[in-house]
C-alpha cells in the first residue's frame, strides 16, 4: 500500500579528489543493503562531473526502515561515506514510525508524511 511505503532522498556533494573512495564505499553499501529484507530500492544517481550524487531508497514499511537504520550500512558505512562526501539534503517521504522518525530527525532528515495521491499496491 502507498501509505506504508517509505522513500528516502539523500543528496551528497562528493569531496574533491575523493570520488574513488566514494565509489568503493557505495559498492559496499549496495552489497550490504541488497541483503536487507524490506528494501525495494537503493539507487545512486551521479551528475556528469561526478561531484554530486543522489541516493533514492525505498522500503516496504516502517519496520524495514528501522531494520536499515540498525544495520551496518548506517552504523558503519554511512560515517565512512560522510568522510568523503557532505550531506546536503535528506528527505523522507512516508511514515517511518515514531522510533525511526526520531532517529532520522536527529540525522537532519526533513520528513514528509504521506498526504494524498494515487499509488499502486
Amino acid at each position: 500500500m502507498t501509505d506504508q511505503i517509505v522513500h528516502f532522498k539523500v543528496s551528497l556533494a562528493i569531496n574533491s579528489g575523493d570520488f574513488d573512495a566514494f565509489e568503493q564505499i557505495v559498492q559496499q553499501m549496495l552489497n550490504a543493503t541488497r541483503r536487507e529484507p524490506g528494501n525495494r530500492g537503493y539507487e545512486f544517481f551521479l551528475n556528469k562531473e561526478r561531484s554530486r550524487c543522489r541516493l533514492l531508497e525505498t522500503y516496504v514499511d516502517a519496520e524495514a526502515v528501522l531494520m536499515h537504520l540498525g544495520s551496518p550500512v548506517v552504523g558503519q558505512m554511512v560515517p565512512q561515506l560522510l568522510a568523503v562526501a557532505t550531506l546536503d539534503g535528506f528527505e523522507v517521504y512516508g511514515d517511518p514510525g515514531p522510533t525511526a522518525t526520531a532517529m532520522l530527525a536527529a540525522m537532519g532528515a526533513d520528513i514528509f508524511p504521506w498526504w494524498r495521491g494515487i499509488g499502486t499496491d
